[in-house]
């Protein structure tokens, strides 16, 4: 298999976010679902409304997010949309919270654990998909990126609820009860990742992780610890396998004593494991060349 080119930039600006787009050569068709993360309030290291702006408008794209499935800010419509106005996303671009006012089955075929993967019913309302993602720590998946975002970011509460728990329950309240082996809920991710791309078509959603703010915390932590490492850059692949891959190996890699904790965190939570099953599922590829826009 021929590796998958994984273009990067050490800048994090508006304009090298559009010039890394462009480098992609492929464009979104019809319309577009920019799928972010809105930020659980009190936490500052969410990708900036000034940072995204100008390549979501280029795009035309609709910002979009499905509701958590914990307590807090974003796990009722209500609250979160208040979130996304004071997180300044509003202000940007149309908004769209895919689940609502209410949520969809699609498919996994020949997943690890799941059949179906349950998410926000407006998905089917665009025609491609650009997964924005702020890469960084996770306490429960080790680290958040293209394939975090793209499974439990567009799964509706009870989705995320299934990815979870490895499809035994659906019910959030119940979530921390039937918790599956590690392993499962990422190879659980994984399925998940499968159910959209199959569903939208992998010809039709493209990936951009930015690797800034380098947190062992995801940025659905109301207080997320600072970042302890240097900002690395923007990376952008048509493969969300080899776009992971390379953002993990990136910070292994790294001439940063600061990245330690990170690591620490992505390891003792085998985060590697989700890139390895979704390669397992010919989500994409492990293997990747980095091409350099700089």
């Amino acid at each position: 298999m021929n590796k998958s080119k994984v273009y990067f930039t050490k800048e994090i600006t508006p304009e090298s976010l559009v010039r890394i787009y462009q480098a992609l050569e492929k464009k979104l068709k019809g319309k577009v679902a920019v799928k972010i993360s809105t930020g659980e309030p009190g936490g500052h290291n969410f990708l900036q409304p000034e940072l995204i702006g100008r390549l979501v408008q280029m795009l035309q794209g609709t910002i979009t997010e499905c509701c958590t499935a914990y307590e807090g800010k974003r796990l009722e419509p209500a609250a979160h949309w208040k979130t996304i106005e004071d997180h300044g996303f509003k202000a940007i671009a149309p908004c769209d919270i895919l689940d609502e006012f209410g949520e969809m089955e699609i498919p996994v075929k020949n997943g690890f654990h799941l059949t179906k993967n349950i998410v926000g019913e407006h998905l089917k309302d665009y025609d491609s998909l650009l997964i924005l993602s702020h890469f960084k720590g996770h306490i429960m998946g080790g680290f958040g990126g293209a394939l975090k975002n793209m499974s439990i970011g567009i799964a509706s509460t009870r989705g995320k609820t299934n990815i979870h728990t490895a499809q035994v329950t659906t019910d959030y309240t119940k979530m921390f009860d039937h918790l599956p082996p590690q392993d499962h809920f990422l190879e659980s991710m994984a399925d998940a990742c499968k159910g959209v791309i199959d569903y939208v078509g992998a010809e039709n959603i493209l990936y951009i992780n930015v690797a800034n703010r380098l947190s062992v915390d995801c940025d659905c932590v109301a207080h997320p610890l600072d970042p302890e490492m240097a900002d690395l850059g923007i990376f952008a692949s048509a493969d969300p396998v080899a776009l992971d891959q390379a953002c993990y190996d990136a910070v292994v890699n790294a001439d940063d004593p600061g990245k330690k904790s990170l690591i620490e965190r992505m390891d003792s939570k085998h985060g590697i494991h989700t890139v390895e099953a979704a390669c397992q599922l010919g989500l994409g590829n492990r293997e990747y060349e980095i091409v350099s826009i700089d």
